[in-house]
């Protein structure tokens, strides 16, 4: 699938995100449901948050951080978010604002232009000088 989201978009959508995930348990009122519930998104979000501040993209403050690996750990960060009402069995309580969220961190990961997962490597993958096309 083709990548829709602009680097620009996915840095703003990136500070969003990781705010909103910290400020998840008071905003949507699960405080008191469990230490996962409570710490999980927490951690991740100050993660992206500090991801967000040395990422080397358009938005990022330090730009130290390759744009590559930080989607790469948005899917898998995004995943747990998303499984995490069921891994920690607090969803008869409360999985919405983790589905939505993870979710959301997850096709940011996944569909964001530079991408791994959606773009092509432009690096030529050749041994010593021979190419493909050099005959033996």
């Amino acid at each position: 699938m083709k990548p829709f989201i602009s680097t620009a978009v996915y840095g703003v959508l990136n500070y969003i995100v990781a705010l909103t995930l910290i400020a998840s348990p008071w905003l949507f009122g699960f405080v008191n449901v469990s230490s996962a519930a409570l710490l999980l998104p927490m951690y991740i979000g100050w993660l992206q948050l500090i991801m967000a501040i040395f990422s080397n993209n358009e938005t990022g403050f330090i730009k130290q951080f390759p744009l590559t690996i930080h989607h790469v750990l948005d899917v898998l960060m995004g995943f747990v978010i998303l499984v995490s009402p069921w891994l920690y069995t607090f969803a008869s309580k409360v999985f919405w604002p983790q589905l939505i969220l993870g979710g959301l961190l997850f096709c940011m990961g996944l569909f964001t232009k530079k991408s791994p997962f959606t773009t092509r490597n432009p690096h030529n993958h050749s041994v010593g000088f021979l190419t493909s096309t050099d005959s033996n």
